[in-house]
């Protein structure tokens, strides 16, 4: 699995071995072709929950390391670097400051792209 998809699994609680989802119950055809929104997920609540069960508490709403720390992923800067490759960074990834700044809006805009909902100071 990707890194990204490892970050949005913890978050979002999708685990790759889990069962598929239980079948649909049958609808009308009417209510079929009616749009059907995913529910938000409150990714702020879930993280900052994550981090009040730390001793060590993480900034993850700046920093793509304690972001990656706090969903227990590897944020050695190798893994950062292949996130960067995953996500199409064009930097020079030996500059790592102005690579973490994108990987980590890269990240939140992924998240709100998979159904998370932030506070509007996060949204990408």
């Amino acid at each position: 699995m990707s890194i990204l998809g490892n970050i949005l699994g913890k978050i979002f609680k999708r685990d790759k071995d889990a069962p598929a989802a239980p079948a649909q119950p049958q609808v009308t055809p009417a209510a079929a072709t009616a749009p059907q929104p995913a529910p938000a997920v409150d990714v702020a609540g879930i993280l900052d929950f994550m981090n009040d069960q730390r001793d060590q508490k993480l900034n993850w709403r700046t920093s793509i390391v304690d972001l990656m720390k706090l969903v227990g992923l590897e944020s050695s800067l190798a893994e950062r670097k292949e996130l960067a490759d995953e996500l199409g960074y064009t930097g020079d990834k030996s500059d790592s400051a102005s690579m973490n700044i994108w990987l980590h809006k890269q990240v939140l805009q992924k998240i709100v792209d998979n159904g998370g909902q932030l506070p509007r100071d996060l949204t990408p």
